[in-house]
């Protein structure tokens, strides 16, 4: 029988369920793909195999909530109220690719400009990096809506896995638990 190997790390039972149901059923037909636990703020990478390779804390959103106002990536360049700030939950098909100033990201909701990334310098008022590495989930909460991590990560997992080729991030939802099957199957038939 086929089984998600976490080697070893701790992770939430949503995280795990939901990782667990996106390889055994085939969902991530064979490509690599990543859990992102919104509640605790840290993301899983799985290779195509199943297997852990391997996990981090991350920013999200500053604003709780499952889903994207409409035309929040029209807003990127002109700022995103507070309110509209959020990482949407779901099943998104990956892509690599690169943002406006060339920098390599996965994109995760191209519609929403959502993505995960590298930290990147910000106001020294936001305390990014004091904040990654908190052990207090909510202290994550900050980006416009990406998913960040630190470089290192970025370039050691993510880049070999997410970065170099399609994959499915799954992110889970702030209510609840993990995602529904309902509407894992019924998302997997959506563009992203």
């Amino acid at each position: 029988m086929l089984k998600v190997d976490f080697v070893g790390q701790p992770s939430s039972m949503d995280a795990r369920r939901t990782a667990e149901w996106a390889f055994t059923t085939g969902d991530t037909k064979g490509r690599p793909f990543a859990v992102v636990d919104k509640k605790n703020a840290h993301i899983y990478v799985f290779n195509g195999a199943g297997r852990l390779v391997g996990s981090a804390a991350s920013l999200l959103g500053l604003a709780k909530g499952d889903g994207s106002a409409p035309g929040v990536a029209q807003k990127v360049s002109t700022g995103i109220p507070l309110a509209e700030r959020t990482t949407p939950a779901g099943r998104f098909d990956s892509e690599p690719g690169h943002n406006i100033h060339g920098e390599a990201i996965v994109w995760v909701d191209y519609g929403a400009a959502v993505a995960i990334h590298r930290l990147r310098p910000a106001p020294a008022s936001q305390r990014r990096p004091e904040r990654l590495v908190s052990a207090n989930p909510d202290d994550r909460r900050i980006s416009l809506g990406c998913i960040v991590v630190e470089p290192a990560f970025y370039d050691t997992v993510i880049a070999p896995t997410l970065g170099s080729q399609r994959g499915v991030v799954y992110v889970l939802p702030e209510e609840g638990g993990a995602l529904a099957t309902t509407t894992l199957t019924a998302s997997a038939a959506q563009p992203s």
